[in-house]
């Protein structure tokens, strides 16, 4: 029980980390910043591992939030964010 709840802790984290650089934290809420970076740690490490990179520790949360900003620059092309 308490993995899930250090999971979507870690995850709200890194979207809130993302959304600041991506300057949407205004347009994003808690909801919206644990679900990027939740979905954007998966992309970021899928794209990692296309690129033959492989962290851990420090470097695995630089590539979540790296995943969860191209998430929101993703999203923001679409035109979910303005």
């Amino acid at each position: 029980m308490m993995s899930w709840i250090i999971f979507i802790v870690i995850g709200g984290l890194i979207g809130w980390v993302a959304s600041l650089v991506m300057k949407t934290n205004a347009q994003m809420g808690i909801l919206a910043n644990v679900i990027v970076g939740i979905v954007g740690a998966a992309l970021g490490r899928w794209v990692a591992g296309l690129m033959g990179v492989a962290a851990g520790g420090i470097g695995a949360y630089l590539i979540a939030i790296l995943g969860a900003v191209l998430l929101i620059l993703l999203l923001k092309v679409l035109g979910v964010f303005k």
